[in-house]
């Protein structure tokens, strides 16, 4: 069974961390584990088709290796109620370092498979087990990450609080898209496909042993140990929060699916397309976005800050708004790139895109905790995050793909719309939370 161990300090209290070491556990710990999912995202568009997957029809390689991306965001929901469980039960503390050793040691893990022309059927398979072992140990990553920040937030500040694991999201998606740039200038595109994609995956180690060294100075949070005091931890959350609380799962999962779905069209789908069908060089694109998660991050600094002032409902409709334009602006900016060649309206396209993300991410640390009561909020913050990534994430470059292979990219910006559009009807029937 998890533990939390805290040093008592003068008079038997447990010590309480300093803001500055609170918000750095939640930051370091989110970007840690961003960076182990988003490498595997950037492989996914790079290499693991060819790498993992016999020969087949032009496109079969690339779809098969989407299909192992939506692997992990299926098993989130699961790895959410498991860690939610122990962590409204026992605590946030443990249940944070538990989380990143999974996560941890299923990327180095990943980094060290053989290849489909070594092992045959047996290398997707043990790829597919490990891009579950992601998925778990990402679904009880975030929603403790938030609560870190937000239950520990003085009044009127947790909105600003809650943006600190947020920005775990760009600072992990630029250590990993800088590791594959660093390689596609250092080595050969046989090389690279032969053993330089491996690196990140293995660099991930150091990186999780600095994750761990912050997170165990922590203590419990003042709302989990005030929750404590009154009663005894819910038997079973999971079951308390679907019969209980079933409408604000509802609501946040359908919130949160444009903020996935205009992140990974503007990542993982972006990338495979604009290496294919738009024919950049693999390290021009992953400049272009390494510039343009730039912008998701002063988004969601801008964002949060609005939240506190504003309400959450005000930011995140405004986003919504911008969103559902994006979709048709998807087209225009990558269709017309596409003919004429040119890399503006392609660079651009994907600075707005992530700049609109980060408006709709940044005030979500604060809002999806927002919906639950402290007793049950680990659990309900995570299923609602990771059910969200399933219906918004897991099938989207996948559907891209083949929407785009069909009717042209103009039909993978409609997708976009359609999916801002519900993520806009459940924010307008949300409640305020700001003021609760």
């Amino acid at each position: 069974m998890l533990q939390t161990v805290e040093t008592a300090g003068p008079g038997g209290a447990a010590p309480s961390a300093s803001p500055g070491r609170i918000l750095a556990a939640s930051f370091v710990g989110t970007a840690i584990e961003f960076f182990d999912f988003y490498i595997y995202a950037t492989a996914t568009a790079l290499v693991i088709g060819p790498v993992f997957f016999p020969p087949g029809a032009p496109g079969v390689q690339q779809l098969s290796a989407f299909a192992t991306f939506a692997i992990a965001f299926i098993a989130r929901p699961f790895g959410a109620a498991l860690f939610g469980h122990f962590g409204d039960r026992v605590g946030r503390k443990a249940t944070l370092v538990a989380s990143l050793l999974i996560m941890g040691v299923s990327t180095v893990l990943i980094g060290c498979l053989p290849t489909y022309a070594t092992a045959g059927w047996w290398a997707p398979a043990a790829l597919c087990v490990l891009r579950c072992g992601q998925g778990i140990g990402f679904g009880g990553e975030w929603g403790g990450a938030a609560l870190l920040a937000v239950e520990n937030a003085p009044p009127g500040k947790r909105a600003w609080y809650g943006i600190f694991p947020q920005l775990g999201a760009p600072v992990g998606f630029i250590l990993a898209n800088l590791g594959f740039l660093c390689l596609s200038f250092g080595l050969t595109t046989e090389s690279f496909q032969a053993w330089g994609w491996r690196l990140p995956f293995l660099a991930s180690a150091a990186l999780v042993g600095v994750g761990l060294y912050v997170r165990l100075k922590l203590t419990e949070t003042p709302a989990f140990k005030a929750a404590l005091t009154e009663a005894r931890p819910e038997r079973v959350p999971f079951a308390t929060m679907l019969t209980h609380h079933g409408r604000a799962v509802l609501i946040g999962t359908f919130a949160m699916v444009a903020v996935y779905a205009v992140f990974y069209l503007s990542t993982v789908f972006a990338l495979g397309y604009g290496t294919g069908t738009l024919g950049y060089t693999r390290p021009t694109f992953l400049l272009f976005e390494c510039i343009a998660v730039c912008f998701m991050a002063i988004g969601t600094v801008i964002s949060g800050a609005a939240a506190d002032r504003l309400g959450r409902k005000p930011v995140l409709l405004s986003g919504m708004v911008a969103v559902f334009l994006l979709g048709f602006l998807m087209g225009p900016m990558l269709g017309n790139a596409a003919a004429a060649g040119t890399w503006p309206p392609v660079l651009g396209f994907l600075c707005l895109s992530l700049l609109t993300m980060g408006w709709v991410f940044g005030p979500m640390g604060a809002v999806l905790p927002e919906l639950f009561p402290t007793r049950v909020r680990y659990t309900g913050a995570s299923v609602t995050y990771n059910l969200a990534g399933i219906l918004g994430a897991s099938g989207a470059p996948y559907i891209a793909q083949e929407l785009a292979s069909y009717g042209g990219i103009g039909f993978v910006g409609l997708y976009l719309a359609v999916a801002a559009l519900l993520s806009f009807v459940a924010v307008l029937v949300m409640r305020e939370t700001a003021h609760d």
